[in-house]
């Protein structure tokens, strides 16, 4: 049967423009970006035009975009970098349950080094409440972090509103967008963020490579010490192999126009599931607040893992994961109150631009042998 993939928020293949822009780097322009003489000169000017291509995407300055190993990076300097930089004045962090793991486990590492964390709780559509944000806050809190879309369900949190509530009380918010970037607007201005992270690999652009926007005049202190690269905030000799990936990625994502015949099928999926299969399938996350890319559905009484096992060549992500023989509900979906007997059923299909409508067809057609089985 033909393979199909419907992992697209799991990691998105190489943009054909994206490879071309990078090939001239294999073979040439190999000098350090920061060397100052002949040879450094195309990789530097490379790097500082794929400086530019992020930050046009994000309505942000040039210098205000540092070059990271990818969004898990990212998440770690704003976090732990807000927190070495600003721990005299506070220890207290603000986050939710919905995190992604590159924020909470970085949550929970610094509280070994006496940060003091709050887990927001979400509502049934994994959305956080801004009022649970303006009464968490103390006069210790130095960090709010929520992210921008979730990766599990695609629910967009209210980060205009919880922007503006960390504006009034002068303190600093991180925003992980590694899903919504290249999906909705993600202009910083609007969004009122004072750091947002970016994975490459996310928006077809190569794995290995994201940025992190620090607002200009931040203090943060470096996650990796050594020379000044990154204008001191990240050492270590930059790629511009990959700056410029992720530069053209960006570049390119900056047209938005494709999302809406990835949600018009996104939808069209969902409807047909619905005839269907009527009440034995159940949607995961907010019903319009949402990824136009993502369906997270649930198959009631079913076994995520099991099913995906039996989609004969579907790439897809389930809701439930095995540890020690043991199967466990997505910490997202209980979160988010899910009972058990319909989480444990759940698989997350996303879109991407080679997404086809004869895909989709057959994927429903997989479901269908599987469910009636």
């Amino acid at each position: 049967m033909q393979p199909i993939y419907l992992d697209y928020n799991a990691s998105t293949p190489i943009a054909p423009a994206v490879a071309a822009a990078m090939r001239p780097f294999l073979d040439e322009a190999f000098g350090n970006p920061s060397s100052g003489h002949w040879a450094s000169v195309p990789a530097k000017v490379a790097l500082e035009q794929a400086r530019g291509q992020v930050a046009a995407l994000l309505g942000a300055a040039p210098d205000e975009i540092v070059f990271t190993s990818g969004g898990s990076e990212a998440n770690n300097l704003a976090i732990k970098g807000t927190f070495f930089a600003l721990n005299r004045k506070g220890a207290h962090i603000v986050t939710s349950a919905v995190e992604h793991p590159a924020v909470l486990a970085p949550c929970r590492f610094l509280e070994w080094l006496g940060a003091v964390v709050t887990y927001l709780p979400v509502d049934s559509t994994g959305r956080v409440d801004p009022e649970d944000v303006r009464r968490a806050i103390t006069p210790q809190t130095v960090l709010i972090s929520i992210m921008h879309a979730n990766n599990e369900v695609g629910t967009i949190q209210p980060i205009e509103e919880i922007g503006a509530i960390a504006r009034e009380h002068e303190i600093r918010f991180h925003t992980d967008a590694a899903q919504s970037v290249g999906k909705i607007p993600t202009k910083v201005g609007e969004l009122g963020g004072d750091l947002l992270s970016i994975a490459g690999h996310k928006l077809y652009a190569p794995k290995g490579v994201g940025a992190l926007y620090v607002r200009g005049g931040l203090e943060l202190e470096p996650l990796i010490h050594g020379a000044g690269h990154e204008r001191g905030r990240r050492a270590g000799t930059e790629s511009a192999l990959l700056a410029i990936g992720l530069g053209t990625a960006c570049e390119i994502a900056a047209d938005l126009a494709t999302m809406a015949r990835i949600a018009a099928l996104r939808d069209r999926f969902w409807a047909t599931l619905q005839d269907r299969f009527g009440d034995h399938v159940a949607l995961n996350g907010h019903a319009t607040e949402r990824l136009p890319n993502t369906l997270n559905v649930s198959f009631v009484g079913g076994i995520g893992t099991d099913m995906l096992e039996q989609l004969n060549g579907v790439a897809a992500s389930t809701g439930s994961a095995c540890h020690s023989g043991r199967i466990e509900l997505s910490p997202v979906l209980a979160a988010m109150g899910v009972p058990e007997r319909i989480g444990m059923g759940a698989l997350r299909f996303s879109l991407g631009r080679d997404t086809t409508a004869d895909e989709i067809d057959q994927v429903i057609e997989r479901l269908s042998a599987i469910v009636s089985a």
